[in-house]
């Protein structure tokens, strides 16, 4: 009982270590912006919670509206928008009121009357609030998606100039503009985008800043004469890492300040993606998709200040404190499985490791549930990964100290007169069950596609460390191994090879995941059908 009481005194102290370092605040590099200096422009759109532009009959109150303008006064000059519909003809009004400046945006796509409305209401705004907007932004990214030829989009270009007395551009990613540049004839200037974390050779944080100073570079020098602004730059603050790069509160922080600083210093203009976090926007490019705002959605309120420290756990006490209590849940249900006398210490270090794990990815899979969840299908599956994460670790620390072996699934699911009894047996083998099913949908999603899926590669470790550390210290019974787990472990131990190679050795969270994935593979193939 001592080394039992030893050990978790050491795996408290383990878990209170890991979760101070990963709540440890980041250096920020100085600020860019001198005192009470704005930012040039903002991406803005109004929509909040629930509130989606993929639901014709949303309507944003101008109420709505004057409160978000009226915390971004304090931040910027200038906001962008994206089009006239769903109430976001009301800004450039009440943008006035704020003393913003507004450059104005109107949705192309491949339907010629929704265009044709877009249109008339620009032109009408532009032509009512000639001093409040900067400029007429005529599309966005609709090469890109492929919804217009250049040629269709150059003709729009100047039908909208011809109506107007303010300067008109196209705004779209910058390989766009150098594949198709008969469109900056058309154009006043150009706006390009360029967002390092979606290239096609991601760009780690590190280098972001840097990666759009030189494409900018490149641009400016394709296009002499021509005044060239960066209409999106930014960087997720949530989601699922791409190669080297890595979304986080400090990557964010980091790397806009940084754009801004090289900014200033080569004096081009930069329009920051975006005001606030967007959740409507995970429907389309999963949870990083809904991370990109300056100020989280719910709060509405800034996620950094500019030059000083950012953590990305701001909460790792209370994590700490929780994955503790964990720990003590682990060896609760190893010290009331243990059988009469010492056990072996490889037990022990077996239960240390469960509640260590456990300690420090509980309260990790707790912090993504509602970041990582859209949807019912991905609450249910979320809400399954962290039951399977809070289960396995007790329940497998019991069932070594007891020497229960795992169960096959025929002796849980096939007939009656041959299933077992035991309620431990019953529960591991259950949770195994469950794992494996979760593991598996995982596996092929991100094998078939992955673009927008995440890795969960906290709850997916929880639960499968206890099993294998389980498969590694337990004698290994006799028999048949079942067709399910080996077809299970056949899944999976395919897909491990294509997703570590599909997404990169940089790609940590990708390897990490891939080894939980492994685990549970190798202990499928460890179950045998006969019983101890």
């Amino acid at each position: 009982m001592r080394l039992g009481y030893a050990c978790l005194a050491v795996s408290a102290v383990v878990i209170a270590g890991v979760w101070a370092w990963l709540g440890q605040p980041l250096p920020m590099p100085q600020p860019p912006l001198v005192a009470g200096e704005k930012l040039y422009c903002l991406s803005y759109a109004p929509f909040r919670g629930s509130q989606t532009p993929l639901d014709p009959s949303t309507q944003i109150s101008a109420a709505q509206i004057e409160d978000d303008l009226s915390r971004l006064a304090k931040l910027t000059d200038c906001v962008r928008t994206y089009s006239t519909d769903f109430g976001l003809d009301q800004i450039a009004g009440i943008a006035a009121r704020h003393g913003l400046k507004v450059l104005q945006g109107l949705w192309l796509s491949s339907h010629p009357e929704k265009n044709r409305e877009q249109i008339e209401a620009a032109v009408d705004l532009a032509n009512r609030y000639p001093d409040t907007i900067r400029a007429v932004i005529v599309g966005n990214e609709v090469l890109l998606r492929g919804e217009m030829s250049a040629t269709e989009l150059a003709a729009t270009i100047r039908a909208v100039k011809a109506r107007v007395k303010l300067p008109v551009t196209y705004a779209d990613v910058w390989e766009f503009w150098l594949r198709n540049r008969d469109i900056a004839a058309a154009a006043d200037f150009i706006t390009i985008h360029i967002l390092p974390y979606w290239e096609d050779y991601p760009i780690p944080a590190r280098d972001a800043a840097a990666h759009v100073a030189s494409i900018r570079a490149q641009v400016v020098a394709a296009f002499a004469g021509k005044d060239v602004i960066i209409g999106e730059v930014g960087w997720p603050s949530a989601g699922r890492m791409r190669e080297g790069a890595l979304p986080s509160p400090a990557n964010q922080a980091r790397v806009i300040q940084d754009v801004l600083a090289i900014g200033l210093r080569e004096k081009f203009r930069v329009n920051v993606i975006e005001a606030f976090d967007e959740p409507w926007k995970r429907a389309l490019e999963g949870t990083v998709g809904g991370h990109w705002g300056l100020l989280d959605d719910a709060t509405r309120s800034l996620k950094f200040e500019w030059g000083a420290a950012v953590s990305n756990r701001p909460h790792w006490k209370l994590q700490a404190a929780g994955g503790i209590l964990f720990a003590m849940i682990v060896f609760g249900a190893a010290f009331g499985a243990r059988r009469e006398g010492a056990a072996p210490h490889a037990l022990w270090l077996a239960v240390s490791a469960n509640a260590m794990a456990g300690g420090v990815l509980i309260g990790w899979t707790l912090a993504n549930v509602p970041i990582e969840s859209f949807g019912l299908g991905g609450w249910l599956r979320s809400l399954a990964l962290t039951a399977v994460a809070f289960l396995a670790p007790p329940a497998l620390s019991a069932a070594m100290m007891r020497g229960t072996p795992l169960p096959s699934f025929a002796r849980l699911l096939g007939p009656a007169s041959a299933r077992i009894r035991d309620p431990l047996a019953i529960a591991i083998g259950v949770i195994l069950i469950a794992a494996m099913l979760l593991a598996i949908q995982v596996a092929l999603g991100l094998a078939f596609d992955p673009r927008y899926k995440d890795f969960p590669f906290a709850p997916l470790t929880a639960a499968v460390l206890p099993f294998l550390l389980h498969s590694l210290t337990m004698p290994r019974p006799q028999g048949a191994r079942g067709v399910a787990e080996l077809v299970g472990a056949g899944v999976l131990a395919l897909s491990v090879p294509y997703i570590v190679f599909a997404e990169g050795f940089s790609n940590w969270q990708s390897l990490w995941l891939c080894a939980a994935l492994a685990g549970i593979a190798f202990s499928l193939i460890q179950v045998r059908d006969a019983q101890s």
